[in-house]
């Protein structure tokens, strides 16, 4: 059928009803010929070209699509060299550069191995030794140790069997103090009577909760102090062969200048938890809370550069604050 036959037909209305001169595209369906012909890619109709012409131009359209393929693949085999020296840019940096790490406790930073010098390797293998005793009610020196803190706490009190109701008072779970280690193990224990020997103000005012307006369900002393340790140690990255956290780097640092740099900092985060305790009015059922935001206070005060020390903590104000009130509340 002729172009203009089409035309004709579609304008006297014969494939359905049309107004102001518009095709309607769907009477054409049935249609046998192409509605445009053979038409090259310039829009003109082929008719008249010899049978050379015709093989010329087709080998011609041949090559140029193969050519389009071929710059085609070389562009996209470009991009893929590219990204690839782009990652592989990123993953060396990545090793070494720190790199944020998502953990439990919020937002931890995951480090190079650090370079100890041999005092702070063997104050950190001294210290790791501690930490890998359990504590074991049947060994005579652990019971002493447990005396002797009660003896260091209730220094006018007597002296109760390693079993009784009285270990309460110091903040034990139940009647047996040795049921309340678990994971803190002999170390926990070596905290507390640290602290009662080198802040003994400190402590006595903490364990008889002397400090600011008290919760009617306070924290029990002696298992806080527990977790306290615990706390640390995984705050510190202890446990591993060399600590990679960026605080447990900085304690390495405060480890070179104090072997007891740890029970040092366990009491001035006790200290540091309390005041917590007293500024957010809380009770027992929040001791976890606390204990967490006391973790991110103390993890920011360990990333001050003016910190070389524990004595350097801003925190560590508290202590010695505590100290010199009692003092002078003595003296008059």
């Amino acid at each position: 059928m002729r172009p203009g036959a089409l035309r004709r037909r579609l304008d006297h209305g014969d494939v359905g009803r049309m107004s102001n001169g518009n095709y309607m595209m769907t009477g054409l369906h049935g249609l046998d010929e192409p509605l445009l012909g053979n038409r090259d890619y310039d829009g003109r109709h082929s008719e008249g070209k010899t049978p050379e012409c015709i093989w010329v131009e087709g080998q011609w359209k041949e090559h140029l699509h193969w050519a389009v393929l071929l710059f085609t693949n070389l562009i996209v085999q470009w991009a893929q060299w590219i990204a690839n020296i782009v990652l592989g840019s990123v993953s060396f940096i990545a090793r070494i550069l720190p790199l944020p790490s998502n953990t439990q406790s919020g937002s931890n930073w995951k480090l190079l191995e650090p370079a100890l010098n041999p005092l702070q390797e063997a104050r950190l293998r001294s210290l790791q030794q501690r930490l890998g005793i359990p504590y074991d009610g049947s060994r005579l020196e652990h019971q002493e140790a447990l005396k002797q803190l009660w003896k260091l706490a209730y220094p006018d009190r007597e002296l109760p069997s390693l079993k009784s109701e009285l270990w309460k008072d110091m903040g034990w779970q139940g009647p047996d103090p040795s049921t309340d280690f678990r994971g803190g193990g002999f170390i926990s224990l070596e905290n507390l009577i640290f602290f009662a020997k080198k802040y003994p103000q400190s402590f006595q005012r903490l364990l008889h909760k002397q400090d600011g307006n008290r919760s009617e369900w306070e924290y029990p002393f002696a298992v806080a102090g527990i977790n306290i340790s615990f706390m640390l140690v995984q705050m510190l990255d202890l446990q591993s062969g060399k600590p990679s956290s960026r605080a447990g780097r900085r304690f390495l640092e405060l480890l070179a200048e104090d072997e007891m740099a740890f029970d040092d900092l366990y009491c001035v985060t006790f200290q540091m938890m309390d005041a917590q305790w007293l500024v957010k009015r809380a009770s027992y059922m929040e001791f976890n809370e606390i204990l967490k935001s006391t973790r991110t206070r103390l993890e920011h005060e360990l990333s001050l550069e003016s910190v070389s020390r524990v004595k350097d903590l801003p925190a560590y104000s508290l202590l010695k604050s505590i100290a010199a009130e009692y003092d002078n509340h003595s003296a008059s």
